[in-house]
C-alpha cells in the first residue's frame, strides 16, 4: 500500500473557539469517541490525532483545545501552546465556527493560522439555523474575512454533509503513503483514552458545579484476559470541592465511574474494572511540574 500511486495522506488540524464543536466533529468524522465532549468551555485539554483510512486517502485529524482567552494560569498557557505547536506542523486546517455567528474571538484565531496553510472554514450547527436562508449571505460575508480555500457548511451532531468536507479535504492533502496503519482510529493510548473519558462523565455530570480546577490521573492500568483493572485518581484543587465530587452517599461519583466505565467498555471492546477516588492537588492548574505529571506539558 505504500507504493499506491495517487494515495493521499496528512495532518488535519481542527481549530476555532471553545464549544463549537471540534471533538464531535472529530468523533464523527472516523466512527469513533476518540475525543471527549460536553458543553464546557475547556473539555479539550490535549492535543488528540485521530485517523480515517479511505481507499484513497489518510486523514489524520488534530483535536485541540479551543484558544483560551480566560483563567490565565499555567494550563491555559500550556493548552494555547498546543494549538500554536498543532497549526505548525499541518497539511490542513478546518476553521470551525457556528452557524450565522462571527465574533472578534473567531478572527483572534484566524490570526493564529499560517498564512501558508490552506484553510477551509467549517459552518457547524447549521442544523441550529431557524431560517436557512440566512446561510448563504452569511457565508458571502465570511469569504471577505479571509482567503480560505473553501467554505463547507456542516451539522457535525448529525453527520451532515460529512461526506463532502472528507471530498474537498482530500483535495488539499500530499501524495504520500498512508502514515499509519489502516486499522488505526488514534496514536494515543488506552490509559489516556480511559482517562478522558473519566473526565468528560465529570464535565457532564457536575454541571454548573464543576470546578475549573480538576483532572484525572491514571495510577494504575492493568490487561488480563481483555479485563481492564483501571484505578484512577480524580484531582481537585481545594478540599471543598471533594465533597461536590464525590456527592451525596457518593452517589454522583458512583453514577460517573458507572457511565465512564460502560463508555471504556465500548471503545476497548472488553470488560473494565474501574476504582476512582479524589485527591486534593492545590494550585495544580498553575504548577508547571504538576501539569508534566498529568501529561499535560
Amino acid at each position: 500500500m505504500s507504493e499506491t500511486v495517487g494515495f493521499r495522506a496528512g495532518y488535519v488540524a481542527i481549530v476555532g473557539c471553545p464549544n463549537v464543536g471540534k471533538s464531535t466533529l472529530m468523533n464523527r468524522l472516523i466512527g469513533a469517541k476518540i475525543s471527549i465532549t460536553s458543553k464546557k468551555a475547556q473539555t479539550t485539554r490535549h492535543r488528540v490525532h485521530g485517523i480515517l483510512t479511505t481507499d484513497s486517502c489518510q486523514y489524520v485529524f488534530v483535536d485541540t483545545p479551543g484558544f483560551q482567552t480566560q483563567h490565565k494560569n499555567a494550563l491555559n498557557r500550556v493548552m494555547n501552546r498546543t494549538v500554536t505547536t498543532a497549526l505548525a506542523d499541518v497539511d490542513l486546517v478546518l476553521f470551525v465556527i457556528e452557524a450565522n455567528r462571527w465574533r472578534a474571538e473567531d478572527r483572534e484565531v484566524l490570526a493564529k493560522i499560517p498564512a501558508d496553510t490552506p484553510i477551509l472554514l467549517i459552518i457547524n450547527k447549521v442544523d441550529h439555523l431557524a431560517n436557512r436562508n440566512t446561510l448563504l449571505p452569511f457565508m458571502a460575508k465570511l469569504a471577505e474575512e479571509s482567503n480560505f480555500a473553501e467554505i463547507v457548511p456542516i451539522s457535525a451532531e448529525r453527520s451532515d454533509r460529512l461526506d463532502i468536507l472528507l471530498q474537498v479535504a482530500e483535495k488539499y492533502l500530499p501524495e504520500s503513503a498512508p502514515i499509519f496503519d489502516a486499522e488505526d482510529l488514534t496514536d494515543r493510548s488506552e490509559r489516556f483514552l480511559a482517562a478522558e473519558l473519566l473526565r468528560e462523565k465529570l464535565f457532564r455530570n457536575l454541571g454548573e458545579e464543576l470546578p475549573y480546577g480538576i483532572a484525572v490521573e491514571i495510577e494504575r492500568f492493568e490487561v488480563e484476559d481483555n479485563v481492564r483493572r483501571i484505578h484512577a485518581a480524580i484531582i481537585v484543587d481545594k478540599e471543598a470541592h471533594k465533597a461536590i465530587v464525590i456527592g451525596k452517599g457518593g452517589e454522583r461519583m458512583k453514577r460517573v465511574a458507572s457511565d465512564a466505565r460502560k463508555d471504556m467498555e465500548r471503545l476497548f471492546g472488553g470488560k473494565v474494572w474501574l476504582e476512582t477516588w479524589v485527591k486534593v492537588k492545590s494550585g495544580w492548574a498553575d504548577d508547571e511540574r504538576a501539569l508534566r505529571s498529568l501529561g499535560y506539558a
